[in-house]
């Protein structure tokens, strides 16, 4: 039968501090709600390039 290792570790290693804090505030998003975001944001970039008129 195994024996239980009962050694206690420090509670930070090499400088490395874990924070779990889930109390955050503002918007909360998923990475698929940011890529639609994001092509959608490049999509009117691209409109107003080539429907707006500047001398261009």
């Amino acid at each position: 039968m195994a024996r239980k290792n009962d050694k206690t570790l420090p509670a930070s290693g090499a400088g490395i501090v874990r924070y779990f804090n889930d109390d955050t505030s503002g918007i909360k998003l998923s990475p698929n709600q940011v890529v639609i975001a994001t092509i959608i944001v490049a999509l009117i970039c691209i409109a107003l390039r080539f429907t707006t008129s500047v001398g261009y």
